[in-house]
Parts: C-alpha cells; sequence; structure tokens
C-alpha cells in the first residue's frame, strides 16, 4: 500500500465522508449495538458538525486515490481538542497507516488531546495506548467517563496526552 496522506476535507469531500461515515458507524455497531435506521443510514450529527460547525475540522485520508478514512477533530476554539471520530477501512489496517494519521492529524493542533473509545473493542484500547505512547512517551492518561446522558451505557475509555508543536 502507498503512503498516507491527510488533508482537511472540503465540501466536495462530503459525499466520500458521508460512506467512509456509513462504514464506521458500521463497524461501532458492533460494540454499541446501534443499529441503521429504516434508511440504512446511521445518525450523522458528528458528521454535519465536522463539515459544519467552526469549532470541528474534517479530515479525509488517502492512499494514493484511495479514500481509506476520516478523522473528527472538536474543540479547536477551547482548550482540549478531542479526535472525536476516527476510523480505517478494514483493508488498509495493519500497515501503519492509522497511527501516522493520528500523528499528522493531531500535529496540525499541538495541545491538550482526548481520545475516547470503549473497553469492549479490544482493537481500539490496543490501538490508542501504541498512538498514546508513541506521541507522548509515557506522559498519557486514561480515564473512565459516564457517557453523557446515557447511564445505560458502560463509561467510555478516554486517553490524554499533549501534542507539542
Amino acid at each position: 500500500m502507498s503512503g498516507i496522506f491527510v488533508r482537511l476535507a472540503t465540501e466536495a469531500d462530503r459525499p466520500v465522508l458521508e460512506r467512509l461515515w456509513l462504514l464506521f458507524r458500521h463497524d461501532l455497531s458492533e460494540f454499541d449495538g446501534v443499529l441503521p435506521h429504516p434508511d440504512g443510514t446511521f445518525r450523522t450529527e458528528r458528521l454535519r458538525a465536522a463539515f459544519d460547525d467552526a469549532d470541528w475540522a474534517p479530515y479525509l485520508l488517502t492512499s494514493g486515490e484511495h479514500p481509506v478514512g476520516l478523522a473528527f477533530v472538536r474543540g479547536l476554539t477551547g482548550n482540549t481538542r478531542v479526535l472525536n471520530s476516527f476510523f480505517v477501512v478494514r483493508g488498509a489496517r495493519g500497515a501503519g497507516i492509522g497511527l501516522r494519521a493520528v500523528r499528522e492529524v493531531v500535529a496540525r493542533h499541538p495541545g491538550p488531546w482526548d481520545i475516547a473509545f470503549q473497553d469492549a473493542n479490544a482493537g481500539a484500547v490496543r490501538f490508542w495506548r501504541r498512538v498514546a505512547a508513541a506521541i507522548a512517551g509515557d506522559a498519557w492518561t486514561q480515564e473512565h467517563r459516564p457517557v453523557p446522558g446515557r447511564p445505560d451505557l458502560p463509561p467510555d475509555v478516554w486517553i490524554s496526552f499533549e501534542a507539542h508543536a
């Protein structure tokens, strides 16, 4: 697989990110049990916010001419950036693309970072701990936080670290 290219998505990229979003939400449905709407789509608030809210930034990940993932950052105007959504298609996983993409996205927004994931997603647990160590060495923390407004769900795992310019 050729190298990874990470770029800020434009409105012209929205249809590609909408399709990647469906794949992302499908993958997460294994862990959160959320089923698609009757029309086959999943909730899209985060996708819309990534394009329409000035506090967010949508990124498209590509390998050559192929879209291979997405990254949505929120909290651009606050003290802490949050990698709100991150996804790499299955055919591109295991080649280091995810780590390289996260490093590049985080480097564009120095400062404190938070990333959430679920304990039940063993792949995410391994991946995000590896990312935190690669970016921050031993200077990262992990804690469980309740999901706002969802006492029926187990708490999310949050990793926090500082990204330097």
